[in-house]
């Protein structure tokens, strides 16, 4: 917050307005707090999906691509079915758009275990290739001629989730994250399966000494990672957009990263951390609207906050590397 302070102070001729419109601005109108908690919903997703797979020690750096391809799957599932029961055609969009994401990052996952590649490359560079494939279906064979974007058509009306702030356009998935952060949580905290990832995350060698195939660790904490993004994907088409526009979401895999580390891996912490990266943006677009200072003073802030999050866990990380020396 000091920082942002400083940043305002430096880049704005008028701080004391743009310093109200940043910091109190998101909450001054139902436009503007709906669209703060609306745009919170894929970074609760994505920030689980990170925790989930940073939680066993997989690292999954491929929520971009996942989340972007969720997103252009559960499109064309809805496109596909123009005229499906809303509910039934919904639900089998958006759990083709969770399954292609839970694919997508168990490939690394499969990879990691069978022959031992490193999940970060793996994930990063296939979700790379997503994207672009991603990109060649928007731009081209699901391509809109009708639209003056790049964009592929609108899915139809039985598909889409009811707004339930308007005019903001916040809808009723942000109901679907809150349960999402409280199923993870009660995964990884209350099953057999979620304590196995996570002792199989803290100590592998103590894990399989107990019992624990330690294998099937390395792939299903990726799959359910990459499945969480793809679910945010799913769920911004069918509540915001209604449809898959050219790299909407972009940043949305990165700072989910960021949400987690906030969280320090807890499921439930993910929610207030998401929160707080998408009261930034609220605040950077209301101080933007009605001061003299640009967008980008958020993306500034969030690299800041996202490399103070990375050298707080690296000094925990040396730190107690120091006492196991000890």
């Amino acid at each position: 917050m000091i920082i942002a302070i400083v940043l305002i102070f430096l880049l704005s001729n008028d701080p004391s307005r743009t310093i109200y419109y940043f910091f109190i601005g998101p909450f001054t109108n139902r436009y503007y707090l709906g669209n703060l908690l609306n745009s919170a919903i894929p970074l609760v997703f994505s920030g689980l999906g990170i925790a989930v797979a940073f939680s066993s020690s997989a690292f999954n750096l491929g929520g971009e691509g996942q989340v972007y391809a969720g997103a252009l799957v559960t499109t064309a599932v809805c496109l596909a079915l123009p005229n499906a029961n809303g509910l039934a055609g919904g639900i089998a969009a958006i759990i083709a758009g969770t399954a292609v994401g839970g694919i997508l990052a168990g490939i690394s996952g499969y990879f990691k275990m069978k022959w031992n590649a490193d999940l970060l490359i793996s994930s990063f560079l296939i979700s790379a290739a997503a994207v672009l494939i991603v990109n060649f279906f928007i731009t081209g064979p699901m391509d809109d001629p009708a639209s003056s974007l790049l964009s592929t058509p609108k899915i139809a009306d039985q598909y889409r989730l009811l707004r339930i702030f308007k005019p903001s356009k916040l809808d009723i998935s942000i109901l679907f994250a809150l349960l999402a952060a409280v199923a993870v949580y009660s995964f990884m905290y209350h099953t057999r399966r979620g304590y196995e990832m996570r002792m199989c995350g803290l100590n592998p060698e103590f894990a399989r000494y107990g019992g624990v195939n330690t294998k099937t660790y390395v792939v299903l904490p990726m799959v359910l990672s990459g499945a969480l993004h793809g679910l945010g994907g799913g769920l911004v088409v069918t509540g915001t957009h209604h449809m898959a526009l050219k790299e909407f979401t972009f940043g949305v895999g990165w700072n989910g990263i960021a949400v987690a580390l906030i969280a320090k891996n807890h499921p439930l912490g993910v929610i207030p951390a998401a929160l707080f990266f998408a009261y930034l943006e609220a605040g950077a677009k209301a101080a933007m609207l009605h001061s003299d200072v640009t967008f980008e003073i958020a993306s500034i802030i969030q690299s800041v906050i996202f490399y103070l999050v990375t050298a707080q866990a690296i000094f925990s990380f040396v730190r107690n590397k120091g006492r196991e020396n000890a």
